[in-house]
């Protein structure tokens, strides 16, 4: 499945509208959420507003605009909420990420990459989960394949209905708050998905490692349509 949505993107790779707002004075840094993130203590990760400060504190710091990474990272920081924990206890938890993290300013805008439709969204007001969410579907060469987006405003909600056309390049909602996002940080989880296998408003962003070859098989590295490696 992987490999003819891969291709057909490939041969579309200069025709993705950027995701969020790119061009002069915009400045990109990699983030790196795995064990060896030197500015993120263990110990405030479950504190949103002390994390959101040393986000903000670290794009100042490089006076970046936006952080970005997060595909297929082990990530320490899911300790943070018992969304990610094993159902029971001494099972494996989930901490391998699905989807690229853009982390910015709450408010930043987030525009369509290609013609799609809204397949389904919902508001996954859980502690470190999505928040608000958004998944398109979309369809090039006959092709169909879905990019959910979590982490949004409330507001990004209103008005939309299932099967509601959404253009290319088209603002269709924006970075939220941490009230509103799950209780993170303000950032943009984009996530490229295959195969919706029946989920509807939500999709897993994270899976347990040991099941990862199946999960990144499922969801290929959103590099594919986000093309931000460019900026680094």
């Amino acid at each position: 499945m992987q490999t003819h949505l891969i291709t057909v993107l490939q041969r579309h790779f200069t025709e993705f509208h950027p995701v969020v707002p790119v061009g002069p004075g915009i400045r990109f840094i990699r983030f790196d959420f795995t064990r060896h993130n030197n500015w993120l203590p263990a110990d405030v990760l479950t504190n949103t507003a002390v994390f959101s400060e040393l986000v903000d504190r670290q794009l100042g710091s490089e006076k970046a605009t936006y952080g970005i990474g997060g595909y297929a990272e082990h990530r320490t920081l899911y300790d943070r909420s018992a969304v990610f924990n094993a159902d029971r206890p001494g099972d494996e938890p989930r901490r391998l990420h699905l989807g690229t993290d853009i982390w910015g300013a709450a408010g930043t805008p987030v525009f369509a990459p290609c013609d799609g439709i809204v397949h389904s969204f919902a508001d996954n007001d859980r502690f470190g989960d999505y928040g608000a969410t958004i998944i398109l579907s979309h369809m090039i060469e006959g092709k169909g394949f879905y990019t959910l987006y979590g982490h949004l405003t409330r507001a990004s909600l209103k008005g939309l209905t299932t099967g509601k056309k959404i253009a290319k390049g088209e603002r269709f909602s924006a970075f939220g708050i941490a009230a509103e996002n799950g209780h993170w940080p303000p950032h943009l989880h984009f996530q490229l998905i295959d195969d919706m296998l029946d989920y509807h408003g939500d999709y897993p962003g994270v899976c347990r490692f040991s099941e990862k070859d199946h999960w990144l098989n499922l969801c290929p590295d959103p590099e594919w349509i986000l093309q931000l490696e460019r900026y680094l």
